[in-house]
């Protein structure tokens, strides 16, 4: 038997495995606004099959919820091939639209009934221990590990199954089209199981904390990797990480569960921005300041070519107009990569190895 703690953790791992899977595409194909659409939209399915039905059961409202969810991307595009709007300005219609009438639904239930607007939009995470999954007059265990543990099975059998025709239609549409992927219909089949997992994740987690996985980890991915099946990993990876360590940045804080897993989510996402060994911001400011090197090396070597192998320092000063602290750091560069030497009498000297980059450059020389 679960503790409270495994529960609420399993759980909120479950979500952001669930939500990962299927975010990673959203993030690729420019989506991701269009998935905060379908989280919450996806409410008009959910309250509408309760107000034509009566019934709660999963398998309904899975179902209404997609068809909600497709509705909504249907809607967006074909008000976006107006050419009157663009497709952000396009969300922005649809979505509160669409959003408004299932919460002025879902408004008039009497109160009595259990499904509410706070409910249906933020659920409760740490309410998962206390709900069973009943079927067949036995109990079967935790309801919310059977019900995200299910649907992530689902969405990685969706992508194992589809993953040469998300992969194609993904990155280059036209071409998915010209050998017969059907990318119109990869794109449906996607939005339908982004909806779907949205709906199941409801009750655990609520709308807010599904957004943040749907895209947050996803997102962070992409910045640590250019492999889809790497980033898929590592989005689901960094979605668990944000899960086990929201729980216990809420439980040290007293605060929200679902909030911290989310806080965290966007912690490790600004870490990736600022330190991601390829599209960090860190790492882009040490190759620029390489290349500048670089580029000044080659500036002075090019010069000093063209200067029949040595110059004064005054000269370069005016040359170049460097401040002291710049010509500073391109001498000394260039005297530890063994470019030019620097006798006692101030002088730069070329080397028979700066004589060579010099001649590679392809810096006109003078």
């Amino acid at each position: 038997m679960l503790d409270f703690a495994a529960v609420i953790i399993l759980t909120g791992v479950l979500t952001a495995a669930s939500c990962a899977i299927v975010g990673t595409f959203l993030v690729l194909r420019k989506m991701s606004m269009v998935g905060d659409a379908i989280s919450h939209t996806v409410l008009l399915g959910i309250v509408g099959v309760f107000a034509l039905t009566g019934s709660r059961a999963a398998p309904l409202m899975v179902l209404g919820a997609g068809a909600v969810g497709l509705l909504t991307v249907i809607l967006i595009e074909a008000v976006t091939r107006t050419g009157r709007v663009r497709e952000d300005a396009a969300i922005g219609l649809v979505f509160p639209a669409l959003f408004a009438v299932g919460v002025i639904i879902v408004s008039r239930f009497p109160s009595g009934v259990h499904i509410d607007v706070q409910h249906v939009l933020y659920g409760e995470i740490t309410f998962a221990p206390l709900r069973r999954l009943v079927l067949f007059g036995r109990e079967w265990g935790y309801e919310s590990l059977w019900v995200l543990g299910g649907m992530t099975l689902a969405n990685l059998f969706f992508v194992l199954l589809l993953y040469k025709e998300l992969k194609l239609s993904t990155f280059d549409p036209g071409f998915a089209a010209a050998v017969g992927f059907a990318p119109v219909v990869v794109h449906y089949a996607l939005t339908a199981m982004v909806s779907a997992t949205t709906v199941v994740a409801f009750d655990s987690v609520g709308a807010i904390l599904v957004v943040a996985m749907l895209i947050v980890p996803p997102a962070t991915a992409y910045l640590l990797t250019d492999r889809l099946a790497v980033m898929i990993a590592l989005a689901v990876a960094c979605g668990s990480v944000a899960a086990v360590g929201g729980y216990y940045l809420a439980r040290s804080i007293d605060g929200s569960i679902a909030g911290a897993m989310a806080t965290v989510a966007g912690g490790l996402f600004v870490l990736a921005f600022l330190a991601s060994p390829r599209h960090g911001v860190v790492a882009r400011v040490v190759r620029l300041a390489t290349l500048r090197r670089a580029f000044a090396q080659r500036l002075l070597v090019s010069h000093l070519e063209g200067q029949h192998g040595t110059a004064e320092l005054p000269a370069l000063r005016q040359r170049f107009r460097w401040s002291p602290r710049a010509e500073r750091a391109v001498v000394h560069a260039a005297v530890a990569d063994g470019l030019i030497e620097r006798p006692a009498n101030g002088h730069l000297v070329l080397t028979e190895r700066g004589r060579v980059v010099a001649r590679q450059s392809g810096m006109p020389v003078e």
